[in-house]
């Protein structure tokens, strides 16, 4: 997909990035990104999910320089400075009962790579479950746990042994009670003709699964995941790097289910976008990690501390989270009555502003986004295993006018490509 404002003959720019648009941003505020030609466009991608608050806002963009001014990097091994401890206990009070300690990484396959290594570190166990149609990064380990689609895999094995791959419930499938059992006796003979339970670290779920294209995980899988961890002692892990930080209208998505995880994955809105990570865990896990045996450079530097305390500001402002909810309903409901006239959109999903459209074909779907893209100024992208579906994710401070816009011209979209 292309648009203008780049010349790609004469970029020194490594290739290697799939592209929904070829736009060259230069500023962005709230829901809007102006390219380098001037041209404003409505983003409702928010950089995969990460602008949290949008782009620029000002509490966190403020709270980015007058940290910049005072000092940039503190290398935690040597010093640690004045933000870590006010974060982490920012961080206690909103994260699930459970969660109460908190280490600092840099991005989501980083956080998820240590997630899995405290979890064999506190096991004494070698083994990882996860689930078909999971994502969970692209570092070598984390392409091993992720199964959405085969292209982000190729070329790159042979990956790390010991993860094992269960089923997932087909959302399609209309008993879902049935649908749910049936992927949890998968589950189990999994654990009985390919791995004892007694050599599982951790099972490893996206309480919204994202790049299979935003299917939410039923509460009753997420009840029998959590009933299998405690009988055999697997740490229960979730991976909230899209879902967490207000995107699905709650704070953390697991608050759905009821279920208190031992370690809680979290990246992308957790500052805005500004490249942070963090895992959290019980004490009692955190204490069995010997000192010295995990680190980093710029793992909980200020700045990214300060653009983390800042976000959690602006989400937990009275109502906020209400809004978020407020938008996804009249997001999914527009988009619902607009499926009652294509019958190529087979299915609309999600949560909060964390939401889905799938079309019965990746050439439609395509042509949809090109078109709000080309005639109305409207960035949306794709996902799906199949690569058939839309994916919804704006900035959480996303207006009810800027919904209608953008269902507006998906809705032109429609009716031009149908």
């Amino acid at each position: 997909m292309t648009s203008a404002g780049s010349d790609p003959a004469h970029s020194h720019h490594s290739n290697v990035w799939a592209r929904t648009t070829d736009l060259r941003v230069v500023r962005g505020h709230g829901c809007d990104v102006v390219d380098v030609n001037g041209h404003e466009y409505l983003d409702f991608t928010a950089g995969i999910a990460a602008a949290s608050t949008g782009h620029a806002h000002p509490k966190v963009v403020q709270a980015i320089a007058d940290q910049a001014a005072k000092f940039v990097h503190a290398q935690l091994n040597v010093y640690t400075h004045d933000l870590i401890e006010p974060l982490s206990d920012e961080l206690a009070h909103i994260t699930p009962e459970s969660i109460d300690t908190f280490f600092y990484a840099n991005s989501s396959d980083e956080v998820m790579e240590t997630a899995i290594k405290v979890a064999k570190h506190a096991t004494g166990r070698h083994n990882v479950v996860v689930f078909d149609g999971a994502f969970h990064g692209r570092t070598l380990l984390t392409m091993a746990m992720s199964s959405s689609r085969a292209i982000d895999r190729a070329g790159y094995g042979p990956f790390p042994p010991g993860v094992f791959v269960a089923p997932f419930p087909d959302p399609h499938v209309s008993d879902q009670e049935a649908e749910i059992s049936r992927a949890l006796r998968g589950l189990d003979r999994l654990l009985q003709t390919q791995v004892v339970p007694e050599e599982v670290a951790a099972i490893v779920i996206e309480p919204v699964i994202s790049e299979r294209g935003y299917i939410p995980t039923p509460k009753g899988f997420i009840t029998g995941l959590a009933e299998r961890c405690r009988e055999y002692g697997i740490l229960f892990v979730a991976d909230e790097v899209q879902s967490g930080f207000g995107r699905t209208g709650r704070m953390f998505a697991i608050e759905e289910h009821d279920v208190e995880p031992d370690m809680l994955c979290m990246a992308k809105g957790i500052a805005s976008g500004f490249p942070f990570a963090a895992l959290g865990m019980r004490r009692s896990i955190d204490d069995t990690w010997r000192t010295g045996s995990q680190g980093g450079s710029a793992n909980g530097n200020p700045i990214g501390c300060a653009a983390a305390l800042a976000t959690i500001e602006v989400l937990t402002e009275p109502g906020f989270l209400d809004n978020v909810q407020a938008r996804g309903r009249q997001l999914i409901d527009a988009l619902r009555e607009l499926q009652q006239l294509d019958g190529a959109m087979r299915y609309v999903r999600g949560r909060g502003l964390m939401v889905a459209t799938e079309f019965d074909s990746p050439e439609r779907a395509e042509a949809i986004v090109q078109h709000c893209l080309d005639e109305s100024n409207v960035i949306l992208m794709m996902a799906g295993t199949r690569n058939r579906t839309i994916r919804w994710m704006p900035p959480l401070v996303v207006t009810s006018a800027e919904i209608d816009r953008a269902v507006k011209a998906f809705s032109d979209a429609i009716r031009a490509t149908g």
